[in-house]
């Protein structure tokens, strides 16, 4: 399970639709309706909102409106948009991380994309997050 903190609009057609794949999983296991991932260390993050579903749904509005935005047919249902607008903090060491990562990625599986994205100086945070100073972070699976 990979919950990007970077912005979707980064991901390739594979990396998009896996993660609105993958959060939705996550959505269950927030609501109990799965056991699988029950203690997947992507989730803590969420975990620690004071409404983790709606940290979810949140996060999940993003990857909707980026899939609209490439015309993509993305279940608008699977969302409960009556959630709060809630911010989370990430740091800048779990970006660049996540940065190398996907274009590790990429370079095998869209080198368009991937050689776009490497000009790059930096990659903007998926919008729930602020980006705080600090290492990778402490959940990630190096």
């Amino acid at each position: 399970m990979r919950i990007w903190s970077i912005h979707p609009k980064c991901l390739d057609t594979k990396g998009l639709v896996a993660l609105w794949r993958e959060t939705l999983l996550a959505k269950k296991v927030l609501a109990g309706k799965t056991k699988a991932y029950r203690n997947h260390p992507q989730l803590n993050r969420f975990k620690e909102m004071i409404d983790p579903e709606g940290g979810v749904d949140h996060y999940l509005s993003y990857i909707y409106e980026e899939a609209k935005r490439r015309n993509y047919n993305f279940n608008r249902e699977k969302i409960n948009w009556d959630f709060e607008f809630m911010g989370l903090a990430v740091t800048k060491g779990q970006i660049q991380f996540e940065a190398r990562h996907l274009l590790a990625k990429l370079k095998k599986r869209d080198p368009g994309r991937f050689q776009s994205l490497s000009l790059l100086d930096h990659f903007d945070p998926h919008p729930i997050f602020q980006v705080v100073d600090g290492p990778i972070e402490d959940w990630e699976r190096i």
